[in-house]
């Protein structure tokens, strides 16, 4: 029980108040009630366990996955839970599910793209999970490039219907999660072809088994791609391939809010301004950037309270070992990634609220911040899913040999969320698109146009190409104005480079070709620039409970000056620092770690997770590590017998020199 007393001395430690950092994680005392009685909800449930995951067949576990939704809708129905609520529970059970796409994409699409009579007739089935739906966008042979996909509806005037079709192997459809075995229906995205011509990808809604039978309706394929990486991990997921082999559907069930197909076969644009698309687009992504701060705080977590828990080395004359968490090294690569959880959520909480912004300037027709939030949104979601992937991954090997165990939790935790890289924009061409409107926008300045929302610094390109920061010694580091100026001069100084260089080639598109790494650069240091500013103006606000916004400080200097740290070449080489002030900022960080130790389990504590979500031995909250490994191990079905299978047939035989001897 050593570990307990190591995990109860730490919370002793905390120089500030956990319960209302707890609140400030959860965004309000509200949101903390609901979460804190969700989670407790959930893990008392014993239908929802997920100790065994890793050690069942693919096919149980698919069975199991379909049980727990089941069991999750009959709670969220028999507790009359809000939809705030019920969302919550849906993240707690922390099961890749069909639902997962249901909720997250099939509505939100139809609610985004579908008219008024249209969300009248389905959102209800849908809403009442009376219909099950996914979203089959990718192909075979696309998926970030949207507008290259082959499956096609072909309008028939005669019969007032679509016809469905995938013409290749490769316009079939390939990953849409919950396709492969649950979903009754899809939104399926595909060439609209009327008469005889290509009027680009739209949505069409297509009923895809039969709601008495479950069996595929005619001229329809569809089936489970296969197991995916990890053991448990996404394998609960049944994600699809569909071919469509001319399957009718009527003509009502294109998705025609922004555009229509006439009864007499005449394509026309609506009145609704085509850039409500968008809004879609800003919500799925501020939901991954969210996805990405709970992802990566669940990993520290684990990782802090392990490093706390474990000792190696250090020791004089048999004494007691020194604390993992206690060398430098184990900080150095620690606490970034807790400021980096800290700095996601706070930028995910920055995002609803551009959402929400977006969406009220659309329905009023004012599209002037669109590009910049569209950009601003890919941006963020490259950014935050790629840090959080390489992070859960560095807080395994921060655990050492016991991380790479399925009941450390990380494994899992890895192969479930590094999907998110690729999956909604792959991560590299999101990261173009962004560099795309920030060289757009620097070649408009000459025109006096004025930059907007998180591009508005590059307004003050002339200062910013000048700038140099007032940092003498050490502590100068610790003033957010000198640290945002440095973010925007590196940005601005990176982001003019790269448009005067892909000026000087005949073409944009040839530039952009030849120069696409010094423009993900550009990008990245856009976005990293956000997420920075992002968190000093939420320490702007008012933060109540003691001690909280001084830790919340730290981490905000850790994250920022570690970005700084690692980037430093892009500092130095721009002339926005020099490499005095690099070695300050160095000198500043380790001066960070030092404050941030004492405090370090009780910030990883106020994510307020179960061990039931957190579903790890090593990061269990009363820190009895080794006794519950020892105890874990055992429950493998390996162990269920002393003498294994197969020992009789092939072991046996070569202890006993009974294997014939063969020619090689």
């Amino acid at each position: 029980m050593e570990g307990v007393d190591h995990l109860a001395h730490e919370r002793s430690k905390a120089q500030f108040d956990v319960d209302e950092m707890k609140i400030v994680w959860a965004g309000s005392r509200h949101s903390f009630e609901v979460s804190d009685r969700i989670s407790r909800l959930v893990a008392s449930d014993p239908v929802f366990r997920k100790d065994n995951r890793t050690m069942l067949a693919r096919k149980d576990l698919f069975k199991n996955t379909l049980r727990k939704a089941a069991h999750a809708w009959k709670r969220i129905i028999e507790l009359r839970l809000t939809e705030e609520e019920a969302k919550t529970l849906r993240f707690f059970v922390d099961e890749p599910a069909y639902t997962d796409l249901h909720w997250g994409m099939f509505v939100p699409a139809i609610q985004g793209q579908g008219t008024d009579e249209q969300q009248e007739k389905w959102l209800p089935l849908a809403y009442k999970m009376q219909i099950i739906g996914c979203y089959a966008q990718t192909e075979l042979g696309h998926g970030s490039n949207v507008q290259g996909l082959e499956t096609t509806a072909t309008f028939d005037p005669q019969k007032d219907e679509f016809i469905i079709n995938s013409p290749t192997l490769t316009s079939s459809k390939w990953w849409p999660g919950g396709l492969g075995k649950i979903s009754t229906h899809a939104v399926v995205y595909a060439r609209l072809i009327t008469d005889g011509q290509d009027q680009g990808v739209h949505g069409f809604i297509v009923q895809l088994r039969g709601l008495d039978d479950h069996l595929p309706l005619p001229g329809i394929t569809v089936g489970d791609i296969g197991m995916k990486f990890g053991s448990g991990a996404y394998n609960s997921m049944d994600n699809g391939v569909l071919r469509f082999d001319n399957v009718r559907i009527p003509r009502d069930q294109m998705l025609m809010r922004v555009s229509q197909v006439t009864r007499e076969g005449k394509y026309v644009q609506s009145n609704v301004p085509r850039q409500l698309v968008y809004g879609t687009m800003v919500f799925v992504r501020k939901t991954i950037v969210s996805d990405a701060s709970c992802a990566l705080s669940r990993a520290v977590c684990i990782a802090t309270r392990y490093s706390a828990v474990r000792r190696q080395f250090g020791s004089q004359k048999g004494g007691v070992e020194t604390q993992v968490i206690d060398y430098k090294t184990q900080q150095s690569r620690l606490f970034p990634l807790l400021a980096s959880a800290y700095a996601f959520r706070f930028v995910g909480e920055w995002l609803s609220w551009l959402y929400t912004d977006v969406t009220q300037r659309l329905q009023a027709k004012d599209f002037s911040t669109l590009p910049e939030a569209h950009a601003c949104t890919a941006g963020l979601k490259s950014l935050t899913t790629s840090a959080t992937a390489d992070a859960i991954e560095e807080c395994r090997k921060l655990c050492g040999g016991h991380g790479y165990l399925s009941s450390s939790g990380l494994p899992e935790l890895f192969a479930v969320y590094v999907p998110a890289c690729t999956y909604e924009g792959d991560n590299i061409v999101l990261l173009l698109q962004v560099a795309r409107f920030l060289v757009k926008t620097v070649s408009q300045l000459v025109s006096g146009k004025k930059p907007v929302g998180t591009t508005a610094y590059l307004g003050r390109v002339e200062h910013l190409m000048q700038s140099r920061p007032n940092v003498q010694k050490a502590e100068d580091w610790l003033q957010p104005s000198v640290i945002v100026e440095v973010f925007e001069a590196r940005a601005t100084r990176m982001s003019v480079a790269c448009a005067k260089n892909v000026s000087k080639f005949p073409s944009l598109e040839e530039g952009f070709a030849e120069l696409s790494a010094d423009l993900v650069e550009a990008a990245v240091a856009h976005c990293q620039l956000i997420v920075v500013s992002k968190f000093i103006e939420k320490l702007q606000q008012d933060i109540p409970g003691k001690g909280v916004k001084e830790q919340l400080l730290n981490l905000c200097y850790i994250y920022a000056l570690f970005l700084l740290h690692k980037h430093l070449g892009d500092f130095v080489s721009t002339g926005c620092i020099t490499p005095k002030q690099a070695s300050l900022a160095n000198d500043q960080l380790r001066s960070l770690y030092s404050q941030v130790r004492p405090n370090a389990v009780a910030l990883v504590d106020a994510f307020n997770y179960t061990d039931h979500y957190l579903s790890s031995v090593l990061g269990r909250y009363d820190g009895n590590v080794y006794q519950n490994l020892y105890d874990e191990a055992w429950k493998d079905p390996l162990n269920e017998s002393v003498v294994p299978d197969g020992y009789h047939e092939y072991v046996r035989p070569l202890l006993t020199q009974q294997l014939r001897n063969a020619r090689l």
